[in-house]
């Protein structure tokens, strides 16, 4: 993985926007049509989520995809 801070700051904004929305992770994968093992794993940065995947998110969320990119740049990136 090229770039685990950004991966890691992605996963707490992913758990963050899910929890803002009162989502499990399962009611999240249930929206998104992905097995909960991967919302788990991209929220703790153990998984580098493709486009499709963070597609799947977006409209699980029901969200903009550019919304839930939008998320502060790790300190040590700045």
């Amino acid at each position: 993985m090229k770039n685990p801070a950004t991966i890691q700051a992605f996963g707490t904004h992913l758990r963050n926007l899910r929890i803002e929305r009162g989502m499990s992770q399962q009611a999240l994968a249930n929206e998104a049509d992905l097995s909960r093992p991967t919302i788990q794993r991209v929220e703790t940065a153990h998984l580098c989520a493709t486009l499709d995947v963070l597609a799947s998110i977006a409209r699980g969320l029901k969200i903009p995809l550019r919304d839930l990119l939008d998320f502060p740049e790790p300190d040590n990136l700045l």
